[in-house]
């Protein structure tokens, strides 16, 4: 069941496992961010797709920070981006409190520790966090250790789904996105606005993250009718993207660039 949060224009899941229960519903092989596996074609098309993916990340983060820097990523898996990140000249360090992906990333020398291990106020120039504040269970409290971690001129990055996407109204109570009880809370535009705002930040830039809208709408519609329907999941991730560019603005799922508040810095 999902929850209307009227002031900050996000779904709850609701009930919520107690924190205790959350690393049992990580522990399924076909939770894919955790592995490096190539069994099925969707597999190998999910592990290409992720790495243009984080070659893009990576170029995204030089952009903003041409002279690189302490990076920081708050659920970083198997490790490949902090490992093309480190490749590219970041110092480099994340966070991954599942013991397998822990595993796969030690074997690409990316050292992951299970939560944040004290580092000085105010050391890092980037922050990441891919499709990770969705499953955290007090989002305020994670954005303020944030902010305290990030440098004056530093840049925070966090990307969410959105359930005001096109591909959201479509699949339902199907779409996959929503991946209860995994996800906590379910993100609109004005609702990390806000929780930005609480903690003294500011989002600056909002940019799409283009392949979700195909990702999701094809786990939507195995959801929903048992079978994969390449070309349906195709449709409607194209209609998506279209309804977003053109029209809503409202893409599958968002990226947002943040910065310390009344800072004069401007986003690439």
């Amino acid at each position: 069941m999902l929850l209307y949060d009227e002031t900050y224009d996000m779904l709850i899941t609701n009930p919520q496992p107690n924190i205790e229960e959350l690393p049992e519903y990580y522990k399924s092989e076909a939770y894919i961010s955790h592995t490096d596996s190539r069994r099925s074609f969707f597999e190998k098309a999910y592990q290409l797709v992720k790495n243009r993916a984080i070659k893009k990340k990576v170029r995204r983060i030089n952009k903003l920070h041409p002279q690189k820097g302490k990076l920081l990523d708050i659920g970083a898996g198997t490790g490949d981006f902090l490992a093309k990140a480190k490749a590219k000249g970041w110092e480099v360090n994340g966070t991954e409190p599942n013991a397998k992906a822990l595993a796969i990333a030690e074997e690409k020398g990316i050292f992951l520790n299970p939560g944040i291990q004290n580092p000085e106020p105010q050391s890092h120039d980037v922050i990441t966090m891919w499709h990770v504040l969705e499953h955290i269970p007090d989002t305020e409290k994670q954005l303020s250790r944030l902010k305290s971690l990030l440098k004056p001129e530093g840049t925070l990055i966090i990307a969410v789904p959105n359930y005001k996407s096109f591909d959201a109204h479509y699949y339902g109570a199907h779409w996959a996105a929503y991946d209860v009880p995994r996800h906590l809370w379910h993100f609109s535009k004005t609702s990390i606005t806000k929780l930005c705002s609480d903690n003294d930040l500011e989002v600056i830039r909002i940019l799409p993250m283009y392949f979700d809208a195909f990702y999701v709408s094809l786990l939507s519609e195995k959801y929903k009718t048992g079978r994969m329907n390449i070309w349906k999941a195709f449709r409607t991730g194209f209609l998506s993207n279209y309804k977003a560019f053109f029209n809503t603005g409202e893409y599958s799922s968002l990226i947002y660039i943040i910065k310390h508040r009344n800072n004069d810095s401007k986003a690439v």
